[in-house]
């Protein structure tokens, strides 16, 4: 039978739901349609308790959803929250259908997630792009600063929104407060800040760590509970406080892009990861930096390897450069997997491990080890970085929307140069696209894309897999005539 170890049940209304579901085992005429029988595919179904007539009433008569997201609002000072079973993806456009009408232009850092560029497709939304600077030291993106924000609001001055990401996917920082204060004080009213941080879910509950986006000022966040916090996979919360974010809006956004078959197991996760947060948040969280910190002591010991630390990156992140070293990081990597220990990216020059407060000076000592004794066996002669793999300045040639439905061809990636991308192409992780529906293939894109492929990265979404071809928007012809593709 299901426990509750730590106790939090009484403080988190959907664990008390998907426990007492699992207690009073009913025999249900609803779906799922595996009707909780672990011997027809096995355990691999245990657990998955559907929110209506599993959490709750089929007429949601209990209200346990609400309260847990009453709950989170108040432990992150928001005015409203809603819970997403399809991450931080379903959250980001849901903002982004909140947000404007079609055709508004919105600021958009070019480093954020696909998810949030594709949201602009989804909303009919145009970007100025604002694009941070590349630490010319470390090849590393760094982020977006509230300067570059202005200027960008001063070539769209009716823009009605901006949207960064915070933290880095690399954990670097930026100064939230600035760029909402540039933000709110931008025309009559002012105009909302949306944070994506979805790779900052345990920000603001240590004090060794940044403030979270909310009480920096943002009016809306995004976060990933399933990141940083030890909820299942696919949890993620959308948060907004005060008047710039229209709430029935954001409701709208959230449940045209939402399941209507939500999982309660997940939910109920997400309940339980908020309760443990407020509950026993600084101390795990204290416990996790000291070993993060010991890890990275560790590390910058060993000669030529590059340890990005400071109070200018995220202190649960390890975050490794190995040109100087001469290591090839996709060789660290079969080693780290050869011994159990998977990490969220290594290619050519980078190792990221993701460490969240599930993680113990164990866990993350072992990590250490293995990675030291890589790097020192695998060492060769020192190179220069590869560059422009993370996200080049973007060149617009339509917009999101009308380059993603527009008439199509596949062309090779020479051949496409100059031509407007009817598609999105990401090099995963971290799943920030080298190029977007809208932008020009240019050269600098072509080098972005041979950059990621000669690290060893996996290029995703693509139509070509192989991603020796792209799609291209055929130009409208004149006169009434008709496209020549069908």
């Amino acid at each position: 039978m299901p426990t509750d170890p730590r106790g939090l049940r009484a403080d988190a209304p959907l664990l008390d739901a998907w426990l007492r579901f699992q207690e009073e085992a009913p025999t249900p005429f609803t779906i799922p349609g595996h009707k909780h029988r672990l011997d027809l595919v096995g355990d691999v179904i245990a657990g998955d308790v559907p929110y209506f007539a599993g959490l709750d009433t089929m007429k949601l008569e209990r209200g346990v959803l609400a309260d847990a997201e009453q709950r989170a609002a108040a432990l992150w000072g928001a005015d409203h929250c809603r819970f997403s079973v399809g991450g931080s993806t379903h959250a980001n456009q849901a903002i982004a259908l909140s947000v404007g009408r079609p055709g508004d232009t919105v600021v958009v850092a070019r480093t954020l997630h696909r998810s949030m560029l594709l949201g602009l497709v989804l909303a009919g939304l145009e970007p100025e792009w604002v694009v941070p600077d590349t630490d010319p030291t470390t090849g590393m993106p760094g982020v977006v600063t509230a300067a570059a924000v202005a200027s960008a609001l001063r070539r769209a001055p009716h823009a009605v929104a901006v949207f960064i990401g915070h933290p880095s996917y690399v954990g670097t920082l930026g100064d939230v407060a600035a760029i909402a204060m540039v933000a709110h004080g931008h025309g009559t009213h002012g105009i909302p800040l949306v944070v994506d941080q979805a790779w900052g879910a345990h920000f603001g509950f240590h004090p060794g760590l940044p403030d979270h986006a909310i009480s920096l000022g943002a009016d809306a966040m995004v976060t990933s509970a399933h990141k940083g916090l030890p909820a299942w996979s696919q949890a993620a919360l959308v948060l907004a406080r005060g008047e710039r974010i229209d709430r029935a809006r954001l409701e709208a956004g959230v449940e045209a892009t939402a399941t209507t078959s939500p999982s309660g197991a997940i939910l109920a996760s997400m309940d339980a990861a908020r309760a443990l947060l407020a509950r026993e948040g600084e101390q795990l969280l204290g416990d996790v930096m000291a070993a993060v910190a010991a890890a990275r002591r560790r590390l910058a010991q060993v000669e030529d390897l590059i340890v990005l630390d400071g109070d200018d990156v995220d202190p649960l992140r390890i975050v490794l450069l190995l040109a100087r070293a001469g290591v090839d990081g996709n060789l660290v990597e079969h080693d780290l997997l050869a011994a159990g220990l998977p990490v969220e990216l290594a290619d050519r020059d980078t190792v990221i491990a993701v460490v969240s407060i599930a993680d113990t000076a164990e866990t993350i000592a072992r990590l250490t080890e293995c990675l030291v004794e890589s790097v020192s066996a695998r060492r060769g002669e020192q190179r220069p970085m590869i560059s422009g793999a993370w996200s080049p300045w973007p060149q617009r040639g339509m917009s999101p929307r009308e380059a993603f439905f527009a008439r199509h061809e596949q062309v090779d990636l020479a051949a496409a140069r100059g031509r407007v991308s009817a598609e999105l192409i990401a090099p995963y992780p971290p799943g920030i696209p080298v190029l977007a529906p809208g932008e020009v293939v240019t050269d600098e894109v072509l080098d972005a894309l041979s950059c990621a492929r000669a690290a060893g990265r996996r290029i995703a979404y693509a139509a070509d897999p192989s991603g020796e071809s792209v799609r291209v928007a055929v130009p409208r012809t004149t006169g009434g005539g008709r496209d020549d593709l069908p």
